[in-house]
């Protein structure tokens, strides 16, 4: 699920859109970054019906097999154990998941081959071979291959990785939530009682996660000014244009947090926006933005403008 590091870089990659822009437009802007959200689940959605539609294709393989001029006598009798999967069968009476079917109009005949593809790779797989032949499953054994579908089949297919970095434009940084939500679904699904079974949710709590966001991007456009001119008080010795722009959106994502956000520790937010300046800025900015932080800190406190309560102690 996401995280509150993963919600601060769709915070981050909606500040840089605005900046980016010639729309002064924060409303559009703020929706835009919920948008961004609920594409996370969408990928969601989505993935979890191209496993479905996978294994419903042994139906359709069987058939092919059956009609072929010469069939063998496993061409007439070809294994179709996998239509009765339990996971599968829960996941097509879930109604989360048959309502996400219908709000995002998931269909798969945009892309014809590829389920044929996966299928084809599936069922030339020892991991399958030994599936179809076992006996006395349960729900835990029928989602082992499933598990085995995602991770080894799909993942790993080139060309369902186009397919998905094709429709979501932040696939690359996604895909690593998306796995993270699969897996929770895996855990989630353990009941033969299909109702007891729940897709994952993307965030924790998003009520708070929402509002959240929303205050983050939202105090980081009206104060932008003066953050800004807290970071250039610090870089003074630093051409404006040798700043990184990504450098200069956490820094100012990391002081409203220090000012407005009263439960989240000042180290928490630190050491979130160095870590997240390792994946998405120049690799000198992780030490940068901490010595700038800093003294900005010091000031800050010096002017007694960081109220922390609870575990959000400023130390």
């Amino acid at each position: 699920m996401l995280n509150r590091r993963h919600l601060r870089v769709k915070v981050l990659q909606s500040l840089y859109a605005y900046h980016q822009s010639n729309s002064g437009d924060i409303k559009q802007h703020e929706k835009n970054l919920l948008q961004s959200i609920d594409s996370v689940y969408e990928m969601y959605i989505w993935m979890l019906s191209l496993i479905s539609e996978v294994t419903s294709y042994a139906e359709n393989d069987a058939e092919e097999r059956a009609n072929k001029h010469l069939p063998t006598g496993d061409d007439l009798n070809a294994n179709v154990k996998i239509l009765s999967n339990r996971f599968i069968l829960s996941l097509k009476k879930n109604k989360e998941f048959l309502t996400g079917l219908k709000k995002y109009k998931i269909a798969w005949d945009f892309e014809p081959e590829l389920v044929k593809s996966l299928f084809t790779v599936l069922k030339n797989s020892d991991d399958y071979k030994e599936y179809i032949k076992r006996t006395g499953d349960t729900i835990q054994t029928d989602k082992d291959i499933i598990k085995f579908i995602f991770k080894k089949v799909i993942l790993k297919s080139s060309i369902a990785e186009q397919v998905f970095e094709d429709k979501f434009i932040y696939w690359p940084v996604d895909k690593d939530v998306l796995q993270a939500l699969i897996a929770k679904t895996f855990k989630n699904f353990s009941s033969d009682n299909y109702e007891l079974n729940k897709l994952a949710e993307v965030t924790g709590n998003w009520e708070e996660d929402r509002e959240f966001i929303v205050q983050l991007f939202e105090e980081s456009i009206r104060y932008n000014s003066d953050y800004q001119q807290l970071i250039t008080n610090k870089t003074q010795n630093w051409e404006p244009d040798r700043i990184a722009m990504m450098d200069t959106l956490l820094m100012k994502m990391a002081i409203a947090e220090f000012i407005n956000f009263t439960s989240i520790p000042v180290k928490v937010t630190i050491n979130e926006y160095l870590e997240i300046s390792k994946e998405f800025s120049t690799p000198k900015s992780n030490s940068f933005i901490n010595g700038i932080l800093d003294k900005i800190l010091i000031e800050l406190k010096t002017e007694n403008k960081i109220k922390k309560i609870g575990r959000g102690l400023i130390e």
